[in-house]
């Protein structure tokens, strides 16, 4: 079946369709003033509701900025503690570095002062380790102790009986400040 058209007769039992429909009339435009006057009287209704969401918006950012400052002191602190770890790990190295340097040059005194290089030498000598001490020198003097392969360095055995004991020290030992600078040269006895 073809559709006959709009100027087509209507068909029985059918209602005829109107060629051009009219649309309602269009509700009343409201013009600008009438849209501020409804605004103002909100407005002037309720001027708390208004302050209520001004003063909610300014504590939301100061909670904000409040949050952002604790964070970036909290940050600034835990850089300067890093920087200041770093600083004093440094110097702790340079300072390390330094005595190893040194540890010639105290074996080469104490050599001096074994065969008999004089009083000027010996004081010097101890003034030195005296020094040294007090900022973190030890000395590794294993004679008679158990051996310890994390303090002793075994470059000697000698058969016996029992846990390996230290018989004769080599060449002496040094720790700075609890580690290891270097092992103490010995001679082991024991199995």
């Amino acid at each position: 079946m073809t559709d006959p058209g709009p100027s087509a007769p209507p068909q029985p039992g059918r209602p005829p369709i109107p060629e051009d429909p009219t649309p309602e009339d269009p509700p009343a435009a409201l013009d600008a003033d009438d849209l501020e006057l409804g605004e103002q009287e909100d407005e002037e209704d309720d001027p708390g509701a208004v302050v209520e969401a001004d003063l909610e918006v300014l504590v939301r950012e100061r909670d904000e900025y409040l949050d952002s400052l604790r964070r970036l002191q909290a940050d600034f602190e835990n850089y300067r503690k890093r920087m200041l770890k770093r600083e004093t790990e440094q110097l702790e190295r340079a300072a390390e570095t330094l005595v190893v340097s040194l540890l010639d040059v105290l074996d080469t005194a104490r050599l001096a002062v074994d065969h008999g290089g004089g009083e000027a030498v010996e004081q010097v000598t101890t003034r030195l380790f005296d020094v040294l001490g007090r900022e973190g020198l030890e000395v590794i003097d294993p004679m008679g102790d158990v051996f310890d392969p994390n303090l002793h360095e075994a470059v000697a055995h000698e058969d016996g009986d029992g846990a390996p004991e230290v018989l004769e020290v080599m060449r002496t030992g040094y720790a700075w400040r609890g580690r290891v600078l270097r092992p103490a040269m010995v001679k082991v006895k024991g199995s």
